[in-house]
């Protein structure tokens, strides 16, 4: 597991490397993975993570989609870990339509605010073996996509948010970090 870094770490305002051909189906990616995975999983309260998070500057982001649902039916149903693995992401598709949401991030812990974020975004990436596929989502998943994509790109979400406030989350609740 590693630390997730937090604003003013200089990984976090780089522009992420593209992960080379080379590097797919090999130990070190996998371990990078491995190492991303377990570092949410400390997370209760993050549903996201780009590598740049955890230090490493390639152009990767997970997500729990498990921890997407609400509280109350994740309660319900205690699902079991389910992560997407994206690998050289590019958003290749939005809606016009843009939306008002609350956001927070992990390497801005206890600040959050609100960002216009497009309703539904799809993304082109690839697995770990190097294919290649396309995931479209609505709400709180393309806010995700875009969240993170911005992580690769250099940018974090209070470089764009209004309404910045402080909240440090209590355990157990229903905030989600992104």
């Amino acid at each position: 597991m590693s630390n997730i870094v937090q604003d003013g770490a200089p990984v976090l305002r780089e522009v992420a490397q593209q992960v080379p051909d080379d590097f797919f189906g090999t130990p070190k990616l996998a371990k990078i993975i491995e190492d991303m995975k377990s570092s949410l999983d400390a997370e209760p309260d993050g549903v996201a993570l780009a590598a740049p998070q955890i230090g490493i500057p390639y152009r990767i982001f997970i997500v729990r989609y498990d921890r997407t649902i609400s509280p109350d039916e994740y309660a319900k149903t205690k699902p079991e870990p389910d992560v997407g693995i994206f690998i050289n992401p590019k958003i290749i598709k939005t809606s016009r339509r843009r939306i008002k949401m609350e956001e927070g991030c992990l390497s801005v812990r206890g600040i959050y605010g609100y960002t216009l974020r497009h309703e539904r975004a799809t993304v082109s990436a690839q697995h770990e073996d190097g294919s290649h596929f396309t995931r479209g989502g609505g709400g709180l998943l393309a806010q995700i996509f875009q969240h993170e994509n911005d992580h690769l790109d250099g940018l974090l979400f209070v470089d764009h948010a209004n309404d910045l406030y402080k909240f440090i989350p209590e355990e157990n609740t229903d905030t989600k970090t992104v």
